[in-house]
């Protein structure tokens, strides 16, 4: 299975998704699902006592659904049970709710969605500013939060290029390149704008994207270059990259005589 990883929104509610390149499918997060349709404040409780009863009624969807590895509550990567658009269909029709039907067209969409955008990444562009503007985002925002996805993606494809794996390697060489411009790990940035399982970049400021984006440009501009052989290589040049942002920070800071890396919240600035 070749994986993309991605958040969708639901009435604002984020599902954890997985797109598999090979089978043209989403898996998607079946506690998220329950969520969305039970308001449950315990969904994990709630899809064990519903799997079992399942598996006892002989249910073969439940048995066919499998693990992937997702961000959980902790930000760390666990496995999550999830099932694919025609799997979810089978395990809503044994979830009483009212927004059961809602759901079932917004998995429809979303799995239509993704197979157009293979055919015109634009429409892909155009979902996400949609989704960012019905958050309140202003188009200033949007515009770098666009252009900072087009440089992640083009580090991470480095970093494939350099035999780093996706997952926990990347998560390791990001908190690396957020440590070195910030001098905060990924998870103090987070506890320092009052986030928990929010995406922390949907919550910088435009200088803080602009800086995160020159870390890490800087650091696939150096890879290309270095060419390191090992994760152990990609390490010391994700700690080169982050310098860069580093030194652009502390002469901004120095010029405006404040921090750039503070508690504001994008999300703040919008209401």
């Amino acid at each position: 299975m070749n994986k993309e990883s991605g958040i969708q929104f639901f009435e604002n509610k984020k599902v954890r998704t997985v797109w598999d390149s090979v089978a043209e499918k989403w898996y998607v997060s079946i506690v998220d699902v329950i969520t969305i349709l039970t308001e449950s404040k315990d969904s994990n409780a709630y899809w064990r006592k519903l799997k079992q009863r399942l598996k006892q009624e002989g249910n073969e969807t439940v048995t066919n659904c499998h693990a992937l590895r997702m961000p959980a509550l902790d930000g760390r990567m666990r496995l999550t049970d999830v099932a694919d658009t025609e799997q979810l269909f089978r395990l809503i029709q044994a979830i009483p709710s009212p927004k059961a039907e809602p759901v079932k067209l917004w998995l429809a969409q979303i799995a239509s969605e993704h197979l157009d955008e293979l055919q015109d990444p634009e429409l892909g562009i155009d979902r996400a500013i949609a989704q960012y503007m019905k958050l309140g985002y202003s188009d200033g925002w949007i515009n770098q939060r666009l252009k900072s996805i087009e440089v992640r993606k083009e580090l991470t494809d480095e970093w494939r290029r350099r035999g780093v794996k996706a997952g926990v390697q990347f998560a390791t060489l990001t908190d690396i390149i957020t440590k070195t411009w910030s001098e905060q790990s990924t998870k103090e940035y987070k506890s320092l704008k009052g986030l928990k399982k929010e995406n922390l970049r949907d919550n910088m400021t435009n200088t803080e994207l602009i800086l995160t984006m020159l870390a890490e440009a800087s650091t696939k501009e150096i890879s290309v270059v270095v060419k390191p052989e090992d994760f152990e290589g990609s390490k010391k040049v994700a700690k080169q990259g982050g310098r860069v942002a580093k030194v652009a920070r502390l002469e901004l800071e120095d010029k405006i005589g404040k921090k750039i890396v503070t508690s504001e919240n994008a999300k703040r600035q919008i209401k």
